[in-house]
């Protein structure tokens, strides 16, 4: 079995926590839509960055509030490069998997489709 990363992002509305905390479950919740073997026990660690603009919850909280307990997550800083995209949630989920790395769905929602262009199609 390998370790896969599944990448996403999201764009939360503004900084308050129902806002970080409602872009990160639907982010989450659409990762496990489009990896459907997806299971909380294989998901190895969570790492969630933020852009700088946001600081009023920690996106670990609503993978917590989702069931997702016993999972190893960190939240960090996005780095703060010029024209970067404001209120900005990312995610690094480590998933335990037999799926080739082709196989994996990466989730970008709305505005945050701009940091992966390429896999719009996919």
């Amino acid at each position: 079995m390998s370790i896969r990363g599944v990448r996403g992002a999201a764009i939360a509305t503004e900084d308050c926590p129902r806002s970080i905390k409602g872009a990160t479950k639907n982010l989450l919740m659409s990762i496990q839509e489009k990896n459907p073997s997806l299971k909380i026990e294989d998901i190895a660690s969570i790492l969630f960055t933020l852009s700088e603009d946001l600081k009023s919850a920690y996106p670990a909280e609503a993978a917590r509030e989702l069931g997702w307990r016993h999972v190893p997550m960190i939240c960090a800083r996005e780095i703060p490069v010029p024209g970067s995209l404001p209120r900005c949630i990312r995610v690094l989920l480590h998933w335990n998997t037999d799926l080739p790395q082709q196989e994996i769905q990466h989730v970008y929602h709305g505005q945050a489709e701009a940091l992966r262009p390429d896999l719009k199609d996919v």
